[in-house]
């Protein structure tokens, strides 16, 4: 291989990356301690909980029967018959990035994997092709800067998985208990004031998961996020792992590690002390996956997420069991002691910004409530390749980027995505709109969600200007995929009783950020209805207009108590 072929951090990144995967050598077989291979990882970690005088939930067990990884011949068998999954082997076909619907939809929903939500025209054509022929003709952008196809027939089901892994989108792992999409910002690598570009850490650590046999099947899922201070938030503190970029006071940049982001169960990631070299974040990050593997909760699915692990260990003992794995302390340095990025803006994800390539620029659209026909992304693609670098790139705001347009041909980018629903410039109610699939593809959702969202930003733009930008999320269930509770104004689905029939509705919350407005949003009424919604939440928009114009909505929501704000609701 020539050296020269890779700049000094590309080749400082690699001796770490490869150093990490000698260290763990033999890690892809099945268990075989006659040939010296550690033991499996999974069944090491379930033979303890049963030592510890556990009970293996029905999923574990399962898990424990056959491996997930190695079910494939079930899933090809059930589609050869045209049927779906049933019981455990429902979550054991999402291992392989397929997801059962039923009730909701009566067929399979797949998960793409796009490392930093960045992908090529070529592959996103691919995708859309797929779309036509094995599913409903539409993809959606998820909250992981990723995408899902839907309404897929049984006997479709492999040739989803064959054909994604055909354009290098191979969906293995994206659900069930495994690490999903790794996220960044949607502007790394083009940013002009970015800190780090964190591509490359980014596709390593994800062929690494994908390469890596004891990654899969971890007690519950896995979220990891880098933030190497782009223009555009990705939400890096609702992570299980969160690198984000940072300089010691010689300058040197580092990863600040924190853990345990989880905001469905009320809780952020916090930092942990420590800061790492750039180039060991693939190490760093797999040891701490093994300390959850060995240690994580497989009795009790409600409580095996990693911050459960950290509230009964502590931080240090998490650091130590890693360090062990390591062979190596890591560095302690306290946030005071560090230098940090600007923080991101609210809905700077859309419009037209700089890049750090001269004459070029980036340039921000929303979809629909996140999602677009299959027509519709084909346009996207052709713009992609035609005006720009070819690259498409996804937010967790349900959104995209295309990037590597020329200054002078900005204008008729713009014109093209809007031509197919695709603003550049939204109000400040639908810059920051992000909505779940709702009732109407996922079985626990109460509501209908992408409707309601799209109801309720037709109503507030035809009678109210916000003073500012405001995130509204709407969420059908306490999974709470579309994080509700760092939203300004946070709608979670809900079932309620009005007389004789149940409608739906949602519990309003206010006052959650994330980044520098970090916050937990407090619920001040339960069970609104869909069709209120309108009013309600104007109510709140015109009192912040009248009262606090110069101040950002969760200011204005801090100094109202929730009697106070619940009034306005409720007038």
């Amino acid at each position: 291989m020539n050296d020269q072929a890779f700049n000094p951090e590309q080749a400082e990144y690699l001796k770490g990356f490869f150093a990490g995967v000698e260290a763990r050598r033999g890690t892809l077989l099945p268990d075989a301690p006659a040939s010296g291979a550690p033991p499996d990882a999974l069944r090491a970690a379930q033979d303890a909980a049963i030592a510890a005088g556990g009970t293996l939930t029905a999923e574990e067990e399962a898990k424990r029967e056959k491996h997930p990884l190695d079910r494939w011949d079930e899933v090809s068998a059930r589609a050869a018959k045209g049927v779906f999954p049933k019981g455990t082997d429902v979550l054991m076909t999402k291992f392989h990035g397929l997801f059962y619907v039923a009730p909701a939809q009566d067929s399979f929903m797949c998960r793409l994997r796009i490392p930093g939500g960045i992908m090529n025209a070529y592959q996103l054509r691919g995708v859309a092709a797929i779309a036509d022929d094995c599913g409903g003709g539409y993809m959606d952008v998820t909250t992981r800067a990723n995408l899902q196809i839907r309404e897929i027939p049984a006997a479709k089901g492999p040739e989803v998985v064959m054909r994604l892994g055909d354009i290098g989108l191979l969906p293995r792992g994206t659900g069930a208990d495994n690490i999903r999409n790794i996220t960044a910002g949607p502007t790394a690598g083009i940013d002009p004031d970015e800190w780090v570009d964190p591509r490359p850490h980014v596709r390593a650590l994800h062929h690494h998961i994908l390469a890596t046999r004891d990654l899969y099947a971890l007690p519950r899922k896995f979220n990891i996020a880098f933030e190497g201070g782009g223009a555009v938030a990705v939400l890096e503190d609702t992570n299980d792992i969160a690198f984000t970029a940072a300089r010691l006071a010689d300058g040197t940049p580092v990863w600040r590690v924190a853990l345990g982001g989880i905001t469905g169960h009320r809780d952020f990631a916090k930092s942990a002390g420590v800061v790492i070299p750039l180039q060991d974040c693939v190490p760093v990050a797999d040891a701490m996956l093994r300390v959850f593997i060995a240690h994580g909760d497989r009795t009790d699915r409600r409580r095996a997420r990693l911050k459960y692990l950290l509230d009964a260990w502590g931080v240090e003992r998490f650091l130590a069991e890693t360090e062990t794995l390591l062979g190596h302390p890591m560095t302690r340095v306290p946030d005071a002691a560090l230098s940090f990025p600007p923080s991101a803006q609210k809905h700077a994800h859309l419009g037209i910004g700089a890049q750090r390539q001269p004459g070029r620029v980036w340039i921000g659209a929303t979809t629909p409530v996140g999602r677009l026909t299959t027509e519709a992304w084909r346009e996207v693609a052709r713009i992609a390749d035609t005006l720009g670098d070819g690259d498409i790139r996804l937010t967790v705001w349900q959104t995209f980027l295309l990037s590597g347009i020329a200054e002078e041909r900005a204008a008729e980018a713009v014109a093209a995505l809007a031509a197919i629903g695709c603003a550049t410039g939204a109000s400040a109610v639908r810059g920051g709109l992000v909505a779940c699939t709702g009732n109407a593809g996922c079985k626990f959702a109460a509501s209908n969600t992408k409707r309601h969202a799209a109801e309720l930003a037709d109503w507030l733009d035809a009678r109210i200007v916000a003073p500012g930008p405001v995130n509204i999320h709407l969420t059908g269930c306490h999974h709470s995929c579309a994080q509700h509770l760092v939203a300004d104004i946070g709608l979670l689905g809900a079932k309620i009783e009005r007389g004789d029939e149940t409608i739906e509705g949602y519990d309003l919350h206010v006052g959650g950020g994330a980044g520098p407005e970090q916050k937990i949003g407090r619920l001040i009424v339960p069970q609104v209805a869909a069709e209120d919604l309108g009013p309600a939440v104007q109510a709140l928009l015109l009192a912040w207009a009248e009262t606090a114009p110069g101040e950002n909505f969760q200011s204005f929501c801090a100094a109202h108590d929730d009697d106070t704000l619940r009034r306005l609701v409720t007038a």
